[in-house]
């Protein structure tokens, strides 16, 4: 295979200055934009960061694959850097791994499936072979690394001679390129080592590759799962001994996990494979891990279905308003009312029971998708709210499991009970505990929360505004800005529409902050956080936070506390003006559909408090990074 078509002398440079990931990142992008890769060099910039976030991209050996799949990317490609001063502080799978040869690979949204995603799948495998990567950081120049990217042998290392024991494996990783190919090779190559049998399957942006045949799945002693995601078709290894890890683990030491996979093997025997037939086996996690997979999974899967809807939402009004329709709007069956009924149909009758069903779906796999959506739709029907799509989640998802262990499908009746009892009695039986049970108490606690949030006034309403401040800009897209949003979508969810409105205002903050200071107090900023600045703006309309996040990376101790400041000041103005909104992810389009105040009046507020805000947090950067500078001069 030829990697040279992926890249050019002009996307490689060898002796490379730069001292932090993000900087490294940022120079490979803007070489990428410069030889016409990318669309915009600002959003593929995000997308690589957003991407770091999941995983570390710094390997072993000195090596890191930061990479990322991106609308901003025209065509297949990657750029790499020698670096001449190696970074201690990359996160990396190994310990104390000094980074100094980067590839940053940039891949098209579009083209997950082509030919371009298993030539990178190619770089990957080589990259994980000592030989060839001693030989690219021995290249003194772009030309000779360049030469040397094709410059190796094809082996068929990893034909499979016969052994005594056989382990099928799937690898897979969040954006499924690097991690999951280097997992496979690294796992193959262990087996060779080790005399035993490794077949892996890659589950990565290519869809399933390899995958286990029922020969395969029939020999095999036990089944490893080295994946950061959801393994697809599960229900095939069901008859196995499964070992679990991280997709990070066979990189740090294959062979350790090659063993735990034969002592796992040794402690439970393997059943007879029913190819297609078995459900998922029980599984060795903890209840508080299973608890927060579940929530994350529900939560994951509305969040298309809130974006999409708020937007369909956002549009009827906005038409409606701009062009003096609201007779067509209120008419049924016109195509304006249609479109409104879309929108609102996703937010109000969509999302709950697809938050339980994929809450169930989390815990006890695909048999309790029917239970959890009847505890979703029962939720609905007594007021319940997000809380009560909450407690159907979890009541489906356990009663399953429940169901699942007392009464496995085996025998002559096995399909009877997998496509007959669970969906109808899990469903029943669930239905039947929200319905006239345990639903009844939840909706009780929610109508009392909605009570208090509608009437929150004064101190009340600034404390609460300032706390959602805080949690959206503390870590900018992370798990407490995650809470805050769970908190407002399940009000708005319960018909209080204030919180939210206060949301979407303080999300504005930290990138209006962010490019004013740089903007103008320029030579207090390096180029990198200048360019970055540059856009900010932009997602922070779109109501996107994580364009601040290179700013809190480099200097969270001042960063975190200046955001958090105007933020809670801002989230402070809007609740405590009961300004409400209930169109989520609309970004400034929220302005049109703003409540409790006429719409120039909700406007100038909400809008003028993120302004408030993004200059508190302004003058703050900028003092802050002022007597950063002041000191270090000091030092030295």
């Amino acid at each position: 295979m030829e990697l040279k078509n992926l890249t050019n002398v002009h996307l490689i440079d060898v002796g490379v200055a730069l001292s932090t990931k993000e900087e490294v990142i940022w120079y490979l992008t803007e070489k990428l934009a410069q030889e016409g890769k990318l669309h915009s060099a600002e959003e593929f910039y995000r997308d690589v960061l957003k991407r770091e976030a999941l995983s570390p991209t710094g390997l072993e050996a000195g090596l890191a694959i930061p990479h990322g799949k991106s609308r901003a990317v025209k065509s297949a490609s990657f750029a790499v850097a020698k670096l001449k001063k190696p970074i201690e502080n990359w996160e990396s799978i190994a310990e104390h791994n000094k980074v100094s040869l980067v590839f940053l690979l940039a891949i098209p949204e579009e083209e997950a499936g082509s030919t371009h995603i298993e030539l990178l799948a190619e770089l990957a495998k080589r990259l994980s072979r000592a030989e060839y990567r001693k030989r690219l950081q021995n290249c003194t120049s772009a030309e000779e690394l360049y030469d040397a990217l094709d410059d190796v042998e094809e082996k068929n290392e990893h034909k499979m001679a016969p052994s005594a024991q056989t382990i099928v494996a799937v690898t897979a990783c969040p954006a499924g390129i690097a991690h999951t190919y280097m997992a496979a090779e690294a796992l193959q190559k262990a087996g060779q080592e080790l005399g035993v049998t490794v077949y892996v399957e890659k589950q990565g942006a290519n869809g399933i590759e390899d995958r286990h045949t029922d020969e395969q799945l029939q020999k095999a002693d036990a089944a490893i799962f080295a994946a950061d995601v959801a393994v697809k078709n599960e229900e095939r290894f069901s008859h196995l001994p499964i070992y679990r890890t991280t997709v990070a683990a066979p990189l740090k030491d294959a062979k350790e996990v090659i063993q735990k996979a034969l002592e796992a093997a040794k402690t439970k025997e393997k059943t007879e494979y029913k190819p297609q037939k078995s459900e998922r086996p029980s599984e060795t996690v903890s209840w508080k891990t299973e608890v927060k997979n579940s929530i994350l999974t529900g939560i994951s899967h509305i969040i298309p279905i809130i974006v999409a809807g708020g937007m369909i939402l956002a549009f009827t009004v906005l038409v409606a308003q701009a062009f003096h329709l609201q007779q067509l709007y209120d008419t049924e069956n016109s195509w304006l009312w249609m479109l409104r009924k879309l929108g609102g149909n996703m937010l109000g009758t969509l999302m709950i029971p697809v938050l339980s069903a994929y809450m169930a779906y989390a815990i006890a796999n695909k048999p309790a998708l029917g239970p959890g959506f009847a505890a979703g739709i029962a939720a609905s029907m007594i007021n319940s709210g997000f809380l009560g799509g909450m407690l159907g989640g979890f009541l489906a998802g356990y009663f399953m499991k429940l169901l699942k262990k007392q009464l496995p499908p085996k025998g002559t009746f096995s399909g009877f009970i997998s496509f007959w009892v669970y969906p109808v009695v899990g469903s029943l039986v669930v239905g039947i505990l929200m319905l006239f049970v345990l639903g009844k108490p939840v909706a009780g606690l929610n109508n009392l929360l909605l009570h208090w949030l509608d009437n929150l006034s004064g101190s009340n309403a600034v404390i609460l505004g300032a706390i959602l401040g805080i949690m959206v800009s503390f870590d900018l897209g992370g798990p407490v800005n995650k809470a805050a949003y769970t908190f407002c979508i399940g009000a708005m969810a319960s018909g209080n529409f204030i919180p939210y409105a206060a949301f979407a205002s303080v999300k504005m903050v930290s990138a209006f902050s962010v490019t004013a200071a740089t903007l103008l107090f320029k030579r207090y900023f390096a180029e990198y956080e200048r360019e970055v600045g540059k856009s900010t703006w932009i997602l922070g309309l779109a109501g996107i936070t994580e364009g601040a996040i290179p700013f809190m990376i480099n200097d969270p101790i001042r960063v975190i506390p200046s955001l958090c400041i105007g933020s809670a000041v801002t989230g402070a103005i809007v609740t405590a003006s009961h300004i409400g909104l209930n169109v989520p992810g609309a970004g400034i389009f929220s302005l049109f559909v703003l409540q409790g105040a006429p719409l120039w009046k909700a406007g100038m507020i909400w809008l003028g408090a993120a302004l408030i805000g993004a200059l508190i947090s302004m003058i703050l950067l900028v003092v802050t990074r002022i007597h950063k500078l002041k000191k270090q001069q000091g030092l030295s």
